[in-house]
């Protein structure tokens, strides 16, 4: 056979990076994920199902996504044109960053700002695209260093800054004068909130898409309980989504994600609304139990999940949890300050109350 190595024309970023493998195993309780636990209604699967059952599996989607795009908009509040769909937020993260690439007089590449820690997804997309990533570490109460973004703008003139709010994995709302000064500063750049936990939240970013043409909202259906569909969409101008349709891949989201989306959107909202009342309970249950273990500092959340700032490692913690079937998400490869964080999943009531149980014999 002759020989053939790929590295030869691969990307040279590749190197530096690792693929996105979420841990497997036999485990009883995972609360790693940041899913919305399974508490769907027998009557929504039934309704489910039974639209299912009617998808022509010979025909191809409907390209234009036009009842999907229409219940979207109608759940935000903004016309079909504002919004374009795709295979969950992460489609539409590497969207952005494969025509958002024009470069300019001040920088050698594209350049990417976003703040650390926050969704991995942002870097890796940006680097396998051979883009400069720039990031800020967020301050002491994992909120945005606006004077330290603002000297990231001014030094590397991005095309792309993210912003998660709420942000992963800290559950933290970016403050909204600091996010409000951000995208003043910074006017020839687009602004991405990615608001992917925004249905956990006090409060949403709606209104700065009237404001600012460079403003961009990202959402999904991932964490409120139909992360199996992977639907997520983008919400902006009519202008700028006119022309993500140009490099949007034809018939991108299936029939079947289209259908049951549409459905979830419209007739099962208030499956959704018992869902994220459910989990919001927990997490403040949650978060009081955590709060009065010693070693355990729970940073207040707006997610569907807690961060945990603890006095000893991480991995020890979670390993210790391991061991009892139990998974949660550790940070601590990432060295710092995160070396004693944890982040939790907020799941079913039982399967919280097993992992408090676990916790407390684990430290």
């Amino acid at each position: 056979m002759r020989k053939f190595d790929p590295h030869l024309i691969l990307r040279p970023e590749l190197a530096e990076l690792k693929a996105y493998s979420p841990l497997t195993g036999n485990f009883e309780v995972r609360l790693d994920a940041n899913e919305a636990p399974a508490v769907l209604s027998a009557k929504a699967k039934k309704r489910l199902s039974q639209v299912a059952s009617e998808i022509d599996y010979s025909a191809y989607p409907d390209a234009g996504q036009k009842e999907l795009r229409a219940a979207i908009a109608a759940r935000m509040g903004l016309t079909p044109a504002q919004i374009c769909v795709g295979v969950g937020s992460d489609e539409l993260i590497t969207l952005l960053l494969t025509v958002m690439t024009r470069t300019k007089s001040k920088v050698p590449c594209p350049t990417i700002l976003t703040t650390t820690p926050t969704f991995v997804m942002y870097r890796l997309s940006a680097r396998v695209r051979g883009q400069r990533v720039i990031e800020v570490p967020l301050d002491e109460q994992w909120d945005i260093d606006v004077e330290g973004m603002k000297r990231a703008v001014s030094a590397t003139d991005p095309n792309v800054i993210f912003i998660a709010t709420p942000n992963n994995p800290t559950g933290t709302m970016a403050s909204h004068d600091r996010l409000i000064e951000l995208i003043e500063a910074t006017p020839s750049a687009l602004i991405v909130v990615d608001e992917a936990y925004i249905d956990y939240a006090s409060r949403n970013h709606v209104a700065l898409l009237s404001q600012y043409e460079n403003v961009v909202i990202l959402r999904t259906l991932s964490k409120i309980g139909f992360a199996a569909l992977r639907v997520g969409w983008l919400a902006g101008s009519r202008a700028l989504v006119a022309e993500l349709d140009k490099a949007r891949l034809p018939y991108n989201l299936p029939t079947h994600s289209q259908k049951l989306a549409q459905v979830a959107l419209s007739e099962l909202s208030e499956e959704i609304d018992a869902t994220t009342t459910l989990v919001k309970n927990e997490r403040a249950r949650l978060a009081q139990e955590l709060d009065s273990l010693p070693g355990v500092r729970v940073v207040p959340s707006e997610a569907n999940f807690l961060w945990l700032e603890l006095e000893q490692p991480a991995e020890s913690v979670m390993n210790a949890l391991m061991k009892q079937k139990i998974l949660v998400r550790s940070f601590s490869g990432r060295g710092g300050r995160l070396d004693r964080c944890l982040r939790v999943t907020i799941g079913t009531e039982e399967n919280n109350q097993r992992f408090l149980d676990a916790l407390r014999r684990s430290l």
